[in-house]
């Protein structure tokens, strides 16, 4: 299904929405033969300044771009808020619209997983550190619909945020190993005036929880600094967790410094070399709101 609607009454504009992966492929087929490229942002929807970025970035490296919104149930654990999850489709059209994003893609979950649909996608060993190891069951979940949207919008380029640092490594290693002909490219984690990564999931916090939301950035940022210039890490890290529990965040699951391609971790004994770069991340709870970030680390 595909269909136009007007978003914006007033500039009389109007956004492609499509509905199939066989209206959607008719569509590229025909930018590419007329020899334009096709940049591709996946999103859940909920849509927020970061996500209009990674459009902007995209529209700067494509000549047409296509945004897909799908709330991913391969994502979500039992008990975890996919039902709850937020989703507001006419909001998030009007905002890309406005951004000049050319088709969004709205596939159903029978458009994406077919009756009977057994195949999965698992980037081994990456999606089992950090976030993986509390969330064991969700970089599997995002490796294969992020593989199924390629193989629906074929795009050339498709834009991921940094802010979802290991998402975007596994979508990396992914591509690579699976010989996908895209370039992905990394966008700038967009921030709230006290550092607070822009995230759906920021809508979750109580106007409490959001005046303490930002420690979790202003204690990776701190631990930053000490390691280039020459802190152990395992003191950094340590420190920034203390932090964080001290700012009222519930608890921790971890303060990480990791090699930036591998994710493997590095030691805790040894400073960063001179020259050397790393990723610092970090996860915790507030209240019932589960918060990620990261930072580069160089020295």
């Amino acid at each position: 299904m595909r269909d136009r609607i007007k978003v914006n009454s007033t500039k009389e504009k109007t956004i492609a929405l499509v509905r199939s992966r066989v209206a959607l492929q008719q569509q590229v087929r025909d930018w590419k033969a007329a020899g334009e490229t096709v940049g591709f942002v996946p999103t859940m929807g909920a849509l927020h300044g970061g996500h209009i970025s990674l459009v902007e970035k995209a529209k700067e490296n494509a000549s047409r771009v296509v945004t897909s919104i799908f709330v991913n149930p391969a994502q979500f654990a039992p008990g975890e808020d996919f039902d709850t999850y937020p989703r507001r489709e006419a909001d998030d059209v009007a905002l890309l619209e406005a951004a000049g994003c050319d088709v969004v893609y709205l596939p159903g979950v029978a458009e994406m997983y077919p009756d009977g649909s057994v195949t999965d996608v698992r980037v081994n060993g990456m999606s089992d550190l950090l976030d993986g190891v509390y969330r064991p069951h969700f970089f599997y979940g995002v490796a294969t619909i992020v593989a199924r949207l390629f193989l629906h919008a074929q795009p050339d380029v498709a834009v991921f945020g940094e802010k979802d640092y290991q998402q975007l490594q596994i979508i990396r290693r992914m591509v690579r190993d699976l010989g996908f002909p895209i370039r992905i490219v990394g966008g700038e984690t967009c921030r709230d005036r006290d550092g607070l990564a822009q995230s759906s999931r920021n809508l979750y916090l109580s106007p409490d929880e959001r005046r303490t939301a930002g420690a979790l950035y202003a204690a990776l940022h701190r631990a930053a600094v000490r390691l280039s210039i020459g802190a152990l890490p395992g003191d950094a890290r340590a420190e920034a967790a203390a932090h964080i529990l001290k700012a009222g965040f519930r608890s921790v699951d971890y303060i990480a410094l990791v090699d930036p391609d591998t994710l493997a971790a590095l030691p805790d004994d040894v400073p960063l070399a001179q020259g050397s770069a790393a990723r610092l991340l970090g996860a915790g709870w507030l209240g019932r709101t589960r918060l990620i970030d990261n930072l580069s680390v160089s020295r």
